[in-house]
């Protein structure tokens, strides 16, 4: 933990050098500090493919405790973990996760490096039982996660995990598995998904995905809703990265809000989303 703290340090004072090390955790502003950060990374050319700002979403609520949200560059979404009893304080909380989070992703041990791989690829198959030969067999799991890892060397974690959650999300909506069925590799499926990242467009085509599934099981989408957001409070709770889940959500909620559109007009739209999501509390 010592070794951790003294590389954290060292990447504060590179990354942020006129700040205090020691002290950077404990700032009040730091919103401010993450900015700060991601705008070196951008004077360092060290920034993401899909490059942006840095952006705040803070949930509707009445009264507390307040929820906030925020995406760093790449896509990576982080939220307050603490209960908090105002914007401004979920706010503070959100970014205080994410830049601790920015900072660990500097270190040299967040990099995917042969040993990375190794080590990577001995968990995977110890935790679903597989064989460490399949890791060279990119028709299997482990050797399809085993071929990204290596088209990935030398990224960071969260480079990796800007790539994973389109995978993630495809396997989620059952697009992986319809595609193996056409006899597509999961090599060929792999080269040609990394090629994109997530946007607007893609979001699209999986909302309407979902609104196929709902015309031929009804009421489907609201249940997954439920599940994603239950599992996005979860995870924000926990402190973790939380994008695929909110990810989930939003793709959800499009689908449900293109079904209703056709039925409902606008100012009516959030009582037809409260009673499709009736019972999630």
């Amino acid at each position: 933990m010592d070794r951790t703290w003294e590389s954290l340090q060292l990447v504060i004072a590179h990354v942020l050098p006129h700040r205090e090390p020691a002290l950077v955790f404990k700032d009040l502003n730091v919103v401010a500090i993450l900015q700060e950060f991601w705008e070196s990374k951008q004077k360092q050319k060290a920034v993401f493919p899909s490059e942006g700002i840095i952006v705040y979403e803070s949930l509707s609520s009445l009264g507390p405790p307040f929820v906030s949200y925020v995406t760093l560059p790449g896509g990576s979404c982080f939220g307050n973990f603490q209960s908090c009893l105002s914007r401004a304080e979920a706010r503070r909380d959100a970014a205080k996760v994410a830049l601790i989070n920015s900072l660990f992703n500097e270190l040299p041990c967040r990099r995917i490096t042969k040993e990375f791989i190794i080590e990577s690829v001995w968990e995977a198959v110890s935790s679903t039982s597989g064989n460490l030969k399949d890791a060279d067999d990119p028709s299997t799991s482990i050797g399809a996660y085993h071929y990204m890892l290596e088209s990935n060397i030398g990224k960071t974690m969260l480079e990796f995990q800007e790539l994973m959650i389109v995978f993630q999300l495809l396997h989620w909506n059952g697009s992986l598995k319809a595609l193996r069925e056409t006899k597509c590799s999961r090599q060929e499926v792999i080269s040609y998904y990394s090629q994109y990242s997530l946007d607007e467009k893609m979001r699209s085509h999986m909302a309407l995905d979902w609104i196929m599934k709902e015309q031929e099981s009804p009421g489907i989408i609201s249940q997954e809703l439920q599940v994603a957001l239950r599992e996005l409070e979860e995870v924000r709770k926990a402190g973790q990265e939380l994008r695929f889940y909110k990810e989930k959500k939003e793709i959800l909620s499009l689908a449900l809000s293109q079904i209703y559109s056709d039925q409902v007009t606008t100012s009516s739209w959030d009582d037809q989303m409260s009673l499709a999501l009736h019972g999630y509390q």
